[in-house]
């Protein structure tokens, strides 16, 4: 399962990352949390519609 991690970077900003079991598969600085919380599940969706369109595509290959 994938999760969107935000964590506080000092006082000058804030970090995030799409893990799944420890892996990293994106991450990012933002200055502000909602941006950080943006960017972050901005990353998720990107990362699992990319998945969907991968599996869509070899799906009507296949055909």
């Amino acid at each position: 399962m994938f999760e969107v991690i935000i964590t506080r970077r000092k006082r000058f900003g804030w970090r995030w990352q799409v893990c799944q079991s420890g892996k990293i598969f994106a991450d990012g600085f933002e200055r502000t949390r909602p941006s950080a919380k943006y960017h972050g599940e901005r990353a998720l969706f990107f990362l699992l519609s990319q998945a969907y369109l991968r599996n869509r595509s070899t799906a009507a290959s296949e055909d």
